[in-house]
């Protein structure tokens, strides 16, 4: 059965969703994969974006940003990002998030500020949006990037959205909510969790046509590999038909494909 790598993460991070969650959605990736889940296997999920659209189900194909008419055409109710940061977020009845990330270290931080130094940086990205505090106040986070030693860090250059930080307890010490951040993150490659103690990503799944020591040799720190580290779960029909048919009629993906999006 062939499918596109990009295709395959999103199922994969939609496979971490659960029915009854209050989510909120980035765009790309990380869109598909939450109305995936909710088609899919979560009919009660409750997704939301930063720009105030919540329960919606996408018409007509994949939504181009937070706020398209794909999504705002039937939602529940269309407010605004101070309802959606400012309420439900900051409020901390945030569930779970889904994000992309353009640079993520071990301890799962996101940039999406700068590549290299602050004031004279190789590259100056988007920003932050609403991910620093979604990634501060969730309960979880889902995170989705490219695996690489571009994309992939042992540091980032610029924390614009706090994973655990520096390691166990850093989260706490700075005020955020005990028990929250990163839940994985997810790949072209692998599947990476936390460890429970150390809160550093570890290997915990590879992917169909990949190796532990392929994936161990993309990664820029001393990758851990879990005991029990098994092949990830390739696809079935059925969801590879919700993606494609009920979600992604047009196969916009193909176009986050050639452009190497999350």
């Amino acid at each position: 059965m062939e499918y596109t790598k990009q295709e395959f993460m999103a199922i994969v991070t939609g496979r971490e969703i659960k029915d009854g969650q209050l989510i909120i959605l980035g765009v790309g990736l990380s869109m598909l994969a939450g109305y995936f889940a909710h088609k899919n296997h979560a009919p009660n999920l409750m997704p939301f974006t930063e720009g105030g659209i919540f329960g919606a189900t996408p018409v007509g194909g994949l939504p181009w940003g937070i706020e398209c008419n794909r999504i705002s055409a039937n939602a529940t109710s269309f407010t605004n990002a101070i309802d959606a940061l400012g309420f439900l977020v900051a409020s901390g009845r945030c569930d779970n998030a889904v994000i992309g990330a353009a640079q993520v270290d071990k301890y799962g931080n996101i940039n999406t500020t700068v590549i290299g130094d602050y004031e004279k940086p190789t590259a100056r990205l988007p920003g932050s949006g609403g991910a620093n505090p979604i990634g501060a106040l969730a309960r979880k986070t889902l995170i989705i990037t490219l695996h690489d030693k571009r994309r992939l860090a042992e540091k980032v250059d610029f924390i614009t959205t706090p994973g655990y930080l520096d390691g166990a307890g850093a989260r706490e010490k700075w005020g955020m909510a005990p028990g929250t951040g990163p839940e994985v993150i997810i790949t072209n490659k692998a599947v990476l969790r936390f460890d429970a103690a150390t809160k550093e990503a570890y290997l915990a799944s590879y992917h169909p046509d990949c190796t532990v020591a392929e994936i161990v040799a993309h990664t820029p720190w001393d990758l851990k590999v879990a005991e029990d580290v098994q092949p990830t779960q390739a696809p079935t029909e059925e969801e590879l038909r919700v993606l494609r048919e009920v979600l992604d009629p047009h196969r916009m993906i193909s176009i986050y494909e050639k452009k190497g999006y999350v």
